[in-house]
Formats: C-alpha cells, sequence, structure tokens
C-alpha cells in the first residue's frame, strides 16, 4: 500500500528514536504515504522492537497522541535525581493510586515515570510488594531504563543498573516508618480485593 518513503516529516526523521506514550520508546523505520478513502495520508512507522510491534501514526496526529523526541542528557539526569527523593504515597485506596500510577507511566513524561519508580521501589530489607505494585513498578522501570539506554548509548539492563543505583542512594530505603506504613497500605488492598475484612487487616497490622 505504501506509495513511496518520505525522510522527514513534522520534525521527526526515518531511523530516529521517540517516544510514543503508549509503548514507550520506538523507532521511526519509514514515513510512509497511503491513500485511504481517496485521501493521501502520510504515516511514521514506529517499530518497538523488545514488544514486536509496528505502528502506523498520521503525521498530522503526532500532536495529539503526544508522540515526543527523545529526552535531553539534562533532562535524563533530572529524572535520575527525582528517583533519589523520598517516596510520595498517597493516603488512598490502592486501587485509586494504582489509577494514577498507570496514567503516569501512559502519559510518556519522564519525570512522571521517574515519580513511579521512586514511589513504588523496595529494596530488599523492605517488605515485599502487592503483585499489583510490582507489575506497575516494572512497567515504570522498563519505559525509564529504555529511554536512558537509548539516550545514553548502552545496553538495556546498563540502563537499568543507572536507575538501581540512584535508587539506592534514597534516604528513604531502609525499613522506616513511611515504607512500613505505605507496604501495609498494599497488602491491606490486596487482601480487600480477596474479601478480607478491612477490621481483621488493621487488626493484623496492630499485632505486627
Amino acid at each position: 500500500m505504501a506509495a513511496k518513503k518520505i525522510m522527514q516529516r513534522a520534525g521527526f526523521k526515518t531511523n530516529e528514536f521517540v517516544v510514543y506514550p503508549a509503548h514507550g520508546v520506538g523507532q521511526i523505520t519509514s514515513i510512509e504515504e497511503q491513500e485511504i478513502a481517496d485521501l493521501l495520508m502520510e504515516l511514521f512507522v514506529i517499530n518497538f522492537e523488545q514488544d514486536k510491534l509496528t505502528l502506523r501514526v498520521p503525521v498530522n496526529k503526532v500532536k495529539s497522541v503526544g508522540m515526543r523526541k527523545l529526552a535531553s542528557d539534562d533532562h535524563v539526569a533530572r529524572a535520575l535525581k527525582t528517583v533519589t527523593g523520598r517516596a510520595r504515597v498517597k493516603r488512598t485506596m490502592w486501587s485509586r493510586r494504582a489509577q494514577e500510577y498507570e496514567a503516569k507511566i501512559n502519559s510518556g513524561d519522564l519525570d512522571y515515570i521517574s515519580e513511579v519508580v521512586r514511589d513504588l521501589y523496595r529494596s530488599e530489607d523492605q517488605p515485599e510488594q502487592s503483585y499489583s505494585e510490582r507489575q506497575l513498578f516494572e512497567q515504570a522501570m522498563d519505559r525509564m531504563s529504555r529511554e536512558i539506554s537509548v539516550v545514553r548509548k548502552i545496553t538495556l539492563t546498563e540502563g537499568e543498573q543507572v536507575i538501581l543505583k540512584e535508587l539506592a542512594k534514597s534516604p528513604r530505603r531502609g525499613a522506616n516508618t513511611e515504607a512500613t506504613a505505605s507496604s501495609t497500605e498494599e497488602t491491606t488492598a490486596d487482601k480487600e480485593n480477596k474479601g478480607a475484612k478491612e477490621s481483621g487487616t488493621k487488626s493484623s497490622e496492630a499485632a505486627a
């Protein structure tokens, strides 16, 4: 269906890595023209190698879908500084916080993603994460490490290690009261999802 390939459109060019909010970092493999319903439309063909996914994004929809260029070195440094901060956990139901974390991850905004990594990280000496919490943390880590690895031209594993090194610098990484309280909330939420009574969960917290 492709009529021809074009090297550059809307400030993006072929072979360039970009961030597509819903899927993270991908590479523009070509820019095509296709005739759809008698209209000639230009499309970015974006390959997400690790997900084995290819998207075709209309050039005129780039802004509305939030596709952006990779973060600058300074932006990456700022995001890494964010993960060294103290976790900011809202005292709300886990289901609501989970939705907020997911929205931040899918925003494609590196600052928001780094906040999720910071807030959901657990070191080995901290209480274990719930399954849903762990899933969101891994999603955020994946998005952040992929972008860092491409920006800094290092492997994905090296990108992850860069983030983990910064996380270890945080003043809250011990088994402090805030971390324990946060973990207790996650555990409580999981028990509620399984039908456990809130009162019983609170009494078990008190016993601990």
